[in-house]
């Protein structure tokens, strides 16, 4: 793994393909999560972390077009804006007092909370827009083995359904998502 900078880099990228890649049709395809269209897929991506990164650090990401009417307009604002935040190593490396996750540099907080979310979605939005659905296995591994420690306070959050159990032999993405989407998954696979 490299660098915050650097791995929201490689992974913003992919999800970028994925958006840029999305028939205009598509758009409105049914996505996982239930009740989700592929563009509520942005949508979640545009809302939850600029409102997390100005309530925490006092950082306003620019406002881009609508995801209503430029999906792909509005996450390469958001996209280009984070990698800025992360290319400068004044603001990466400011340390902030964050909710829930205690005192950090920008930068480490952007790859633990943010970039992985970017990283799962790529599925999510890959599955609604009939794209190819595979994710870096390498990537699938770090993130399974650093959130199986704290698997009672993740499903405690809200977030997380009841983990779905998967036959040993499952790749590790399978293993993922049916541990992030839990019983959404079964109905998925």
């Amino acid at each position: 793994m490299g660098s915050p900078a650097d791995e929201h880099r490689r992974i913003a990228a992919e999800f970028t393909a994925t958006v840029e890649g999305t028939d205009p049709a598509a758009w409105d395809h049914p996505a996982p999560p239930e009740g989700w269209v592929a563009r509520d897929i942005v949508r979640h991506l545009l809302e939850w972390f600029p409102a997390f990164l100005q309530a925490a650090t006092g950082i306003t990401l620019p406002a881009g077009p609508s995801v209503d009417d430029d999906p792909v307009g509005a996450w390469r604002t958001q996209t280009d804006a984070v990698q800025a935040l992360l290319d400068d190593p004044a603001t990466a490396g400011r340390e902030h007092e964050l909710p829930h996750l205690g005192r950090m540099p920008l930068g480490q907080a952007i790859d633990m909370i943010y970039t992985g979310d970017v990283f799962l979605h790529r599925w999510d939005l890959a599955r609604a827009t009939g794209q190819n659905e595979t994710l870096d296995p390498d990537k699938c591994v770090e993130m399974l083995e650093g959130m199986l420690p704290m698997d009672d306070a993740l499903r405690q959050s809200g977030h997380y359904g009841p983990r779905v159990d998967v036959p040993d032999d499952a790749d590790v993405q399978t293993k993922l998502l049916a541990y992030i989407l839990g019983a959404a998954f079964a109905g998925l696979g």
